[in-house]
């Protein structure tokens, strides 16, 4: 079969490409940039050696056997939809959790009642059910505690969301604190994102949000970044892509010191295989740790949720790694303390299986 004639202007380009590609090649061998190739070659490497450095050092956090006693101290949490106080869910949802919850070590509910607008104000009119909430809980989970989570994106890598560094936005922020207090919640439960480590207007925040809740005998607990798992990890990462992630060990442990409960995001980790994720959570767990101090409810995160992104694979980040690594760490760290537990998030994405793994793994007594 006859090919059929190229057109000239396809030609032209083939002629362009091939012009373009010669010149590259013949700039890439010139003698003079022998150095500045091998410079970019032992970063490549370097590179290369760094990240498998860092992939076998995950995987033998992940190796071994959990501490015997590494399990729920009676303090875990679980993150809970909007859905519980806008009236979308009712009794027969409340019967089902109260089933899920009712021999486990989960004693407090961070119940979605924000978002809190951009200036901190937070309207009522987002939470109408919460009384209906509140009743129920405390009749079929007694001892159970029922915390108003608030949160809102910050102006910190864009133009729009709260800004912290102006006063009246932190003074509403406490006067949102103290409304949900008033409606009855039992404490309040703050994730504010992204919250870049150092950021002093937030310490001054928790200040303010601690003598609130210390008046009215009330829990105050966050939301937490995760650790830096390299020296300054932050900020190499907010130079390179205005998106720091990570907080410094120290500043960690600036914020833990102003709360009675702070709970590890210890998710959205890109880790590709479920051993270096569970090792990268057994790492944090020491980190966090380290840096949390004795008075204050250290809890990490569990995954229960199943989406995949960039940040994010399903089949790597599980409960059952989490909770395995949660353990490894808590048993070479600070096996015996008291002040400790996991949250789950969140509930309307966790699977029967993410609450049996739990529960099996973590969250039933007695069993070492």
């Amino acid at each position: 079969m006859t090919k059929p004639p190229i057109s000239p202007a396809l030609a032209a380009a083939r002629t362009r490409l091939r012009r373009a590609r010669s010149a590259v090649v013949r700039c890439w061998s010139h003698p003079r940039l022998r150095w500045p190739k091998r410079v970019v070659a032992a970063l490549v490497g370097c590179l290369v050696l760094s990240l498998l450095a860092a992939g076998i050092t995950l995987r033998l956090n992940y190796a071994g056997d959990p501490e015997p006693g590494t399990r729920t101290r009676g303090r875990d949490a679980v993150w809970l939809g909007h859905a519980w106080v806008d009236g979308r869910n009712g009794d027969a949802e409340l019967a089902a959790l109260a089933r899920r919850i009712r021999g486990t070590g989960v004693r407090d509910l961070y119940v979605h009642a924000g978002p809190l607008d951009h200036d901190g104000t937070l309207s009522a009119k987002r939470y109408p059910h919460a009384g209906w909430l509140l009743k129920a809980v405390h009749r079929e989970l007694p001892g159970v505690r029922v915390q108003a989570w608030l949160g809102d994106v910050l102006a910190t890598e864009g133009p729009t969301g709260l800004r912290l560094t102006d006063p009246r936005s932190r003074a509403h922020v406490v006067r949102s604190a103290r409304q949900v207090l008033d409606a009855g919640f039992d404490g309040v439960h703050f994730d504010l994102e992204p919250l870049h480590s150092g950021d002093r207007d937030y310490l001054t925040l928790l200040d303010d949000l601690h003598a609130l809740t210390r008046a009215r005998r009330a829990p105050l607990s966050v939301a937490a970044h995760q650790i830096d798992p390299l020296p300054a990890l932050h900020s190499v990462a907010g130079f390179f892509f205005n998106h720091p992630k990570w907080w410094s060990q120290a500043f960690f442990g600036q914020v833990a010191r102003r709360v009675d409960q702070i709970a590890v995001m210890s998710y959205d980790t890109s880790m590709p295989l479920e051993s270096l994720y569970g090792g990268y959570v057994a790492q944090q767990t020491e980190l966090a740790l380290e840096a949390t101090p004795p008075g204050t409810d250290l809890l990490m995160g569990l995954p229960g949720y199943h989406t995949n992104n960039w940040g994010h694979h399903a089949w790597a980040e599980t409960v059952t790694a989490a909770v395995r690594g949660t353990r490894l760490g808590l048993g070479r760290e600070d096996r015996l303390r008291k002040r400790f537990g996991v949250a789950l998030y969140v509930d309307f994405a966790a699977t029967d299986a993410d609450w049996t793994a739990y529960r099996e793994d973590w969250g039933a007594r007695g069993k070492d």
